[in-house]
């Protein structure tokens, strides 16, 4: 049997890699998760009340929502996997760490959700009293 020619072997090497890179990745998203708290300020939230935390935990929500559906649409395309890790992983991570910490404020301050009538309600701008010109 002859010898395989270098140029032969590289195809099967560089798929071997790729594999291996996919498996090294994908175990990073479960120690993203207990890591997260390790890319935020533990003190951000500790001066917020329960209306900037409630504000603030749906914005971090949405973030993490958007970056999520970045991740997945990353993935789709040719090397997706390595595009989502490169570009979104570490902000995602933070965003996690921040959502964590500020549910944990959020816990510690005992906070309710604000109910839909009474937020809409209070974020209605409300319109001066204007009284009309006295007759002459």
């Amino acid at each position: 049997m002859p010898a395989l020619p270098f140029s032969s072997l590289r195809l099967p090497c560089a798929v071997a890699a790729l594999v291996g890179a996919g498996f090294a990745l994908s175990g990073c998203a479960g120690v993203s998760e207990t890591i997260a708290p390790a890319f935020a300020d533990p003190a951000r939230y500790e001066l917020y009340d329960c209306k900037q935390l409630e504000a603030e935990r749906k914005s971090l929500a949405t973030r993490t929502a958007d970056l999520q559906k970045l991740m997945d649409k990353a993935e789709t395309g040719t090397g997706g996997a390595v595009v989502s890790e490169l570009a979104y992983r570490n902000d995602y991570i933070a965003v996690r760490g921040m959502a964590q910490l500020a549910e944990d404020a959020w816990r510690r301050n005992r906070c309710r959700e604000t109910p839909p009538a009474a937020a809409s309600a209070a974020t209605a701008p409300q319109r001066p009293d204007i009284k009309p010109a006295p007759k002459r």
